[in-house]
Parts: C-alpha cells; sequence; structure tokens
C-alpha cells in the first residue's frame, strides 16, 4: 500500500493536523473563529466525499450554530452526530432502507449532553442498518470506505464517524458500542476509541429499555487527551453516582500494573498479523515496567452462543415494533439480509431467551472476578486483520456472514454484555499498512486505569498518521 491510496483531507488550513482539543485552543484564544472551523470542515468533508461517510449535511445551520456564541470544553470544535440518535430538525435514519426517515422533534439526550461541550455539529454519520453488522455496507448504496485504503471495510458500527475522524475531515465524532461499536472501526481506522462503563455516559432512552444494557455512547478522536476530555466534560454534565469519578486524566499514571493477556477469543484463533500486534504490545507493556502474563479465556462458547441470539433479539424487536418505532411505511421485507436473518434465528431460538438473559446477566460477576487479579486485560480487537469491502457486505447469504462476524467479532462483546469499560489504541500495523488496535480492558468504573495507560502507551509509541505514515 501506497500514500496514494489513502484518502485523507488534511492540509493546510485552520484545522492543520490539530486535534480537537488544540482546535478548541485556537478558539478560545481568538486565533480562529468557530465560523472558520466550520468551514474548513464542510470543505474537507467534499475533499473526501469518495468515502461515502456522510449520511445528512447541513452547512446552512451548521454556520449559523457556529456564529452564535458558545462554551464548553470543545467550544467552536466541528464535528458529527452518528445517524442512530436524535438531533432536532434532522432525519434519522438508523442506516436502514426499511422505512422513509422523519425528521426528529426533538434531541436524543446523549446530544443534549454533548452540545454542552460547545461543539459545531455539521450533519450525521453513517452506519450500516440499525447498527448490527461490524462492516458499514449496505444492500444497495455504496459502502463507507476506509481512508487509510479504500478498497477495505472501515468498521462498524461507527463506520461513517471513524472514517471522517481518521481523514482528517472533523477531529472528533461521536460514537456508540453495543457489541464493539466505537471499538471496531476505531481499530479499523487508526483511533482511540472508548467504550464507557454502563451508566457512565448520560444514556439515550432506547438504551435503557433493553433487557440487557448493552449500548453506551462515546466518541473517536485521533489523540487519548480529546477522549479523556471528552469524558471530563460527559461527568460534568452527568454525574453517576454508583461509579467512581474519572475526573480529568492528562497523562499517564505512575502505578504499575499487571496485565493479563488474551491471544485468541472463544470464537477462534487469531491470525498471524494480530497476535504479532497484540505480542508486540506486551512486549512494550514488560518494558514499560508493568507485570504481564497471559492468561486462560474467561469465558466459553456459550457466552457465544448467548450473544448471538441476544443479538438476534434485538433485531427480531426492531423489525417487529417498526412501523410503530420508525413510522407506517417501515417494511421489514426492505431489512437488509443480516438484519432479516438475525431476527429469523432468534424466533427459531426463542424458548431458549429466558436462560440466555439469565446467563448474560451473570456475566457481569464472572468479568470482575479478572479484576481481582489483574488491573488490566489486553487483547485484540478483533480476530483478525480489517477485511475488504464486500467480505461482511449485507448482500451476502446469511448463514456464510454471520459465521463469518461470529469469528471476526471475538472480543469485544463481552465488555457490553458486562458492562465494564475497554478502549482500542491504534499500536499495530498490518503486514499491507493497515492500522491493527490493542483492546485494553478494567473494572467497571475504571476508565482512569485505562487513560492513564493510554496516554503512557501513545508517549512511548506515538500513533501512525495517515498523512506522513
Amino acid at each position: 500500500m501506497t500514500t496514494s491510496d489513502r484518502i485523507h483531507a488534511f492540509r493546510d488550513d485552520v484545522l492543520g493536523d490539530l486535534d480537537a482539543t488544540g482546535v478548541a485552543e485556537l478558539v478560545a484564544t481568538r486565533q480562529i473563529k468557530p465560523r472558520e472551523a466550520a468551514e474548513a470542515a464542510l470543505s474537507r468533508i467534499e475533499a473526501v466525499s469518495a468515502l461515502d461517510a456522510v449520511e445528512h449535511l447541513d452547512p446552512d445551520r451548521a454556520l449559523d450554530a457556529a456564529d452564535r456564541e458558545q462554551s464548553g470544553v470543545f467550544a467552536g470544535v466541528p464535528t458529527l452526530v452518528k445517524d442512530n440518535v436524535d438531533v432536532a430538525g434532522w432525519p434519522t435514519g438508523n442506516g436502514s432502507e426499511a422505512y422513509t426517515p422523519r425528521l426528529a422533534r426533538t434531541d436524543s439526550d446523549f446530544v443534549r449532553m454533548w452540545a454542552t461541550q460547545g461543539l459545531t455539529f455539521l450533519g450525521k454519520s453513517r452506519l450500516p442498518e440499525f447498527g448490527f453488522s461490524a462492516s458499514t455496507e449496505f444492500m444497495t448504496r455504496p459502502p463507507v470506505r476506509n481512508p487509510w485504503n479504500p478498497a477495505y471495510s472501515s468498521g462498524a458500527s461507527s463506520g461513517g464517524s471513524a472514517a471522517l475522524v481518521a481523514a482528517g475531515a472533523v477531529p472528533i465524532a461521536h460514537a456508540n458500542d453495543g457489541g464493539g461499536s466505537i471499538r471496531i472501526p476505531a481499530a479499523a481506522c487508526g483511533l482511540v476509541g472508548l467504550k464507557p462503563t454502563r451508566g457512565r455516559i448520560t444514556p439515550d432512552r432506547l438504551d435503557e429499555t433493553m433487557p440487557v444494557k448493552v449500548v453506551t455512547q462515546g466518541v473517536v478522536t485521533r489523540s487519548v487527551r480529546d477522549t479523556a476530555r471528552f469524558f471530563a466534560a460527559a461527568e460534568r454534565a452527568y454525574r453517576n453516582p454508583k461509579l467512581p469519578a474519572v475526573r480529568l486524566v492528562e497523562g499517564p499514571g505512575t502505578t504499575r500494573l499487571r496485565i493479563g493477556v488474551l491471544y485468541d477469543s472463544v470464537t477462534g484463533p487469531s491470525d498471524r498479523d494480530t497476535r504479532t500486534a497484540t505480542s508486540d504490545t506486551a512486549e512494550l507493556l514488560a518494558r514499560l515496567g508493568h507485570h504481564v502474563e497471559e492468561i486462560p479465556l474467561p469465558i466459553t462458547e456459550q457466552f457465544a452462543r448467548d450473544f448471538s441470539l441476544y443479538w438476534g433479539f434485538l433485531a427480531w424487536y426492531v423489525t417487529a415494533t417498526g412501523k410503530r418505532g420508525y413510522g407506517p411505511d417501515f417494511d421489514p421485507a426492505r431489512t437488509d439480509n443480516l438484519t432479516k436473518g438475525l431476527a429469523a434465528a432468534f424466533r427459531a431460538g426463542y424458548r431458549r431467551f429466558p436462560a440466555t438473559l439469565y446467563r448474560l446477566r451473570r456475566t457481569e460477576r464472572e468479568y470482575r472476578a479478572l479484576f481481582r487479579t489483574y488491573d488490566v486485560v489486553l487483547s485484540p480487537v478483533l480476530a483478525h486483520t480489517t477485511p475488504k469491502l464486500g467480505y461482511l457486505s449485507p448482500t451476502a447469504d446469511f448463514d456464510r456472514l454471520f459465521a463469518r462476524l461470529h469469528a471476526y467479532v471475538g472480543f469485544t462483546p463481552l465488555n457490553n454484555v458486562a458492562g465494564g469499560p475497554a478502549i482500542s489504541l491504534p499500536l499495530g500495523r498490518t503486514r499491507s499498512g493497515l492500522p491493527l488496535g490493542a483492546h485494553f480492558s478494567a473494572d467497571l468504573g475504571d476508565e482512569r486505569t485505562l487513560l492513564e495507560l493510554a496516554f503512557e502507551l501513545e508517549q512511548a509509541a506515538p500513533f501512525a498518521r495517515i498523512q506522513d505514515a
């Protein structure tokens, strides 16, 4: 892969190669105006239009908002919202071709909280249908492409957000995670992606209605400090009294950690590049003075079967309630092959659902037992390297597609079910030059340890940049 394969918008404008913190500092010191930042981001989005990462763009509204006085940690920073949460006046399509999106009447709970950080919302980023897939691809519409190599997937379900941040169109974007959807695209696109502890961030209403609350809100960024500042500001807006405070993390910790390492998942072994990248990260941690040792899998194949049935339940629920939830024109027959197949699989196995829920709800106890011995667990984000577009296309036969997803997404769902925090850091590369993420998990409520470790690793092994890698 050569630099000519990459698609990015980094240039000599007011955004430069700054992260969100850097842009906010220029705005705060009046070196640039929020309108200038928004105009530069809109120009950059146009420059990377070949990524097909944007679902809805509203330049007039964005520029009008940029002209109004804003306050907050990211005041004046341009961004996009993932198209599965509501922004008043914009359609919410959920990546689906099964209905015509209606204009949202109000902002979602998360969007209201995020707006307190002062960002300029430019529009909405794309996701696969209802966020069910690990690649942002569609039945009839073009896929979202990876800016590092447009022949490859950008991951999912926050694939549109990740592609835009990695390409330099915006420095930070909304993401959410129900089975890896912050961490998977962060790994594919070379970003920082922290899935918070369940209950840490203001939840959206739908997140709270699930029998197992697997979805959490967050962001994807190009720097650890941006992620840390997002969490500190979110905590000022909404503080969960049941969790220890994160507070603002500004650098590495001094405590040497006990780190357990997993190389393979319950769905099978990792491939060569992935295993090598994980081993290299483990060796780096040891050189930094941490105690590192390989550990056995904390869960069995039963967990994978249970999560698969729950995944199917979510698809069944969406299709069964679609007319009520999305509009009278919702047509289950127009959902993609993955949604149809998952819903059918749930209908075939629904009698097992009560026992499945019981076991999934017990997973938190099993997960937390790990952290009586270890402070952090290192693993791959995914079982193999980022696939080419088409490999996970929803146009494929469901059985083949599901088997591929099952083998690929072997590590991330545990954190969603157990509720624990986890972060993907772009510490590895494939032999062809694509990013490879390292996955770090911690006990519930311990985002601070993950962020301190992330700062240390970012300093020790600076993340590759698409514009000069």
